[in-house]
């Protein structure tokens, strides 16, 4: 189908909407919801993507893009406050907190045109704003209308885990989904949990001057990732003036005055000391945003954890739904549900059972600095009979260069010598991590990327240094040490 032929799509209403059957119907229009109804269409699919809200979803509204623009600011005014150290006149630098929430609202705008439905239109998606409910397995029902379709797929995304806290209820907590309406800037943040969330905008907003404690009940930041890479957030987060307290939980709260609604107040944690607070940000996770779908209606089972149960192939119980994104209990990060979202039209417009790639999935956290992982965590290497290199960025030109050398590249080789997975830690690491993300995928040994020209002086000169000993130590073994030293003998000789 050429450009010129495609289909143009349109904005419909509900009683527009079920005067016909749908190839597909697409129920949510955040990433996944978005990647899906694009790829039907432009497969020739008739597609409706239904969205009760606004369209974009959690990433651009209130997750990736208000984080990193925000990310951006509070490291604006860390260079200010610390270049003395490169011998530029550090000093303190005030901050017009209402000016980078301005900043933040403003990258949205610029990006949300792209997932609106006029552009959706352009690429043959037709759209309808409501709250959709399935009314069987092959329809679902909006404003009383009913819409059949023969394929359906449910992105309807998660929802932030509320403060479980006594008295949590008496006070406005925020949620990564209400912390970008704040116009002020709070002068003491209390945040519970420590994972990417929790860990990014606590550091953000210290380096943007708030005093920040952080509470998380686990022993280490970070728990899913490398346990020295969260030593070194920890460190970077304290450096940067955050109190965090692990092995911590907050039990209760309690509001300031006598305002029910307050968002002010105090919290007494599980060690028994206090902590008083301006605003308090519940960052404990998400959970899949199922309720009111009426999926056991159209007989599509949930797995323990309330999400949506899917194959690899991203079908469910039912054999005409499909499911990606945070509604799933797969890897949640817009990468991902992108990629799932993709599979599941394809296989639902053309009829096929491919399978996603569950096992090399790249994650980013955007602290500073940033942590990246992909593939076999170093810890499980030597149960796997695998060997992890490491370079430790101390030694490496470019962060000798930049002043930051508290970092490291880990890369997981297995026994035949090929790349299995990657930690970094370090200023750009999710940039840096592509390689060994394609690196693991492809299943290249350290060889192909040794003798892989990489640019000087870069980050990833940490990974590719790592690579290029591991291929000089294999110099030294075996069938390629006696090919070496038989053709320097013969060299010899002719000499």
């Amino acid at each position: 189908m050429t450009r010129s032929s495609r289909r143009v799509g349109s904005t419909v209403t509900p009683a527009q909407a079920a005067s016909r059957q749908w190839d597909l119907v697409v129920l949510g229009a955040g990433s996944a919801g978005l990647v899906a109804s694009r790829t039907a269409a432009a497969l020739g699919a008739s597609v409706l993507l239904i969205e009760a809200g606004r369209f974009g979803g959690e990433c651009l509204h209130t997750g990736c893009v208000p984080s990193k623009a925000l990310i951006a600011t509070a490291a604006a005014a860390h260079a200010a406050r610390h270049g003395s150290t490169l011998g530029v006149g550090g000093q303190d630098v005030p901050i017009d907190f209402g000016a980078v929430m301005s900043h933040v609202r403003a990258a949205i705008r610029r990006i949300e045109p792209v997932d609106s439905p006029d552009a959706l239109a352009k690429d043959g998606v037709h759209s309808l704003r409501g709250h959709a409910r399935f009314d069987g397995p092959d329809a679902v029902v909006v404003d009383a209308e009913r819409i059949r379709f023969r394929d359906a797929i449910v992105a309807t995304g998660s929802a932030p885990i509320r403060s479980p806290a006594e008295g949590a209820e008496s006070i406005d907590v925020l949620t990564n989904e209400t912390f970008w309406d704040l116009d002020e800037r709070p002068d003491r943040l209390l945040i519970q949990g420590g994972g990417a969330i929790g860990c990014e905008i606590a550091q953000a907003m210290a380096r943007l001057g708030s005093s920040v404690t952080l509470v998380h009940r686990g022993d280490r930041l970070l728990a899913k990732e490398d346990a020295e890479a969260s030593q070194v957030v920890l460190e970077a987060l304290r450096a940067d003036g955050v109190d965090v307290r692990l092995k911590t939980s907050v039990r209760a709260v309690s509001a300031a005055g006598t305002s029910a609604t307050s968002a002010s107040g105090g919290a007494r944690l599980s060690d028994g000391s206090d902590v008083v607070f301006d605003r308090m940000l519940a960052a404990l996770g998400r959970q899949a945003r199922t309720g009111a779908l009426g999926l056991e209606v159209a007989g599509v089972a949930l797995d323990a954890s309330g999400a949506v149960a899917v194959d690899r192939a991203m079908k469910t119980s039912n054999p005409r739904i499909r499911a990606a994104g945070d509604v799933t209990a797969l890897p949640r990060f817009t990468h991902t549900a992108g990629m799932y979202a993709s599979v599941a039209a394809t296989n639902a417009v053309l009829g096929l059972s491919r399978a996603a790639d569950l096992d090399v999935v790249p994650r980013v956290t955007f602290t500073s600095p940033e942590v990246g992982a992909v593939g076999v965590d170093p810890a499980q290497a030597p149960g796997r009979g695998m060997r992890v290199i490491v370079q430790q960025h101390a030694h490496l030109d470019r962060a000798i260069a930049d002043g930051h050398t508290d970092g490291f590249t880990k890369i997981v080789v297995d026994r035949r010598g090929r790349v299995a997975g990657a930690v970094i830690v370090g200023p750009r690491a999710g940039e840096s991590l592509a390689e060994y993300t394609v690196a693991t995928r492809a299943r290249l040994s350290v060889n192909a990327l040794a003798s892989t020209i990489h640019a000087y002086p870069t980050y990833s000169d940490a990974g590719w240094n790592a690579v290029v000993s591991e291929a000089r130590r294999g110099l030294g073994r075996g069938a390629v040490s006696l090919a070496i030293r038989g053709l320097s003998a013969v060299r010899r000789r002719r000499a």
